[in-house]
């Protein structure tokens, strides 16, 4: 048995979420208002996960991991708020790519603005800087809930890690859809590239859910749900929706309008919620 710790999950979204901020901000396309959104959210969880912890009695290094992650989210939401100014590189470029168009069109001429007076540009790096704290964390609450052999912790933090990682591609992918609303100009590759991480990741959180003893388990009838078998029927369906999802957002990108991303984030809003049951939903009845 492997148990479901509330403080463990808490952990996971924060350091999942985080890393795959990384994987956008890393492009230094997306505006600093975003980095600010997910570094103040994913904040909050890992101090939800602290709480969570200390509620049930628990006080070790998992709680005192998350509060580091919550603390190191912070310090770079504020180094990120000291170099606002700096803008980011090719967001920047972009816009001055285009204010050069409309000049060559309109014969209006606008001032060029000195980018490299405004200082150093905040370095994306730093966003890796939590997930390396919470995983210390997420590595002691996967190790924690396991009082098996040495197979079951494997499976444990196989399943914790992947997991982060899968929860936090989806979540911040709906995000990510939400801030061409802010920034219309945004290229549609971001959001590409993260729903795209979403589904590579979801035939890795599936087989980590199959190992034993997993979910094939549940559906044949060896490990009892408590609701004659109809949770396991429940994270089959769950399953299969997400990657559903995730194909026919991807084929939403493909046209033109610009509604096309919205209709993939209201999409993304269905994902959260069927690959939080994809995982959840598994880790609860494989716990009982």
């Amino acid at each position: 048995m492997i148990r479901l710790d509330a403080a463990t999950v808490a952990l996971q979204w924060s350091v999942g979420g985080m890393a795959m901020c990384w994987f956008t901000t890393r492009r230094r396309v997306v505006g600093v208002g975003y980095g600010w959104l997910l570094r103040g959210v994913y904040a909050v969880l890992a101090v939800l996960g602290v709480a969570a912890g200390v509620r049930a009695g628990a006080l070790g290094l998992r709680e005192v991991s998350a509060g580091a992650a919550a603390v190191g989210c912070l310090a770079v939401l504020a180094v990120s708020i000291v170099r606002r100014h700096a803008g980011v590189a090719l967001a920047e470029a972009e816009h001055d790519r285009r204010t050069a168009r409309v000049a060559a069109m309109t014969g209006i001429e606008r001032e060029s603005r000195d980018v490299a007076a405004r200082g150093d540009e905040f370095p994306p790096v730093l966003d890796l800087v939590p997930v390396a704290l919470g995983l210390i964390g997420l590595v002691a609450g996967a190790i924690s809930a396991v009082d098996g052999s040495a197979g079951d912790v494997i499976v444990s933090l196989l399943r914790v890690t992947v997991g982060a990682l899968f929860l936090g591609a989806v979540t911040d992918a709906m995000l990510l859809g939400h801030w061409y609303l802010v920034q219309p100009g945004l290229p549609r590759s971001l959001l590409n590239e993260i729903v795209g991480a979403v589904g590579l990741l979801w035939p890795i959180e599936l087989a980590v859910m199959l190992l034993p003893t997993g979910m094939w388990s549940v559906l044949t009838g060896s490990v009892d749900d408590g609701w004659g078998g109809q949770l396991g029927w429940f994270w089959l369906a769950c399953t299969i929706t997400t990657i559903a999802l995730v194909v026919v957002t991807r084929a939403a990108l493909k046209e033109r309008q610009y509604s096309a991303v919205m209709a993939a984030t209201g999409l993304l809003y269905l994902a959260i919620l069927t690959a939080f049951g994809m995982d959840l939903v598994a880790r609860a009845v494989l716990a009982g």
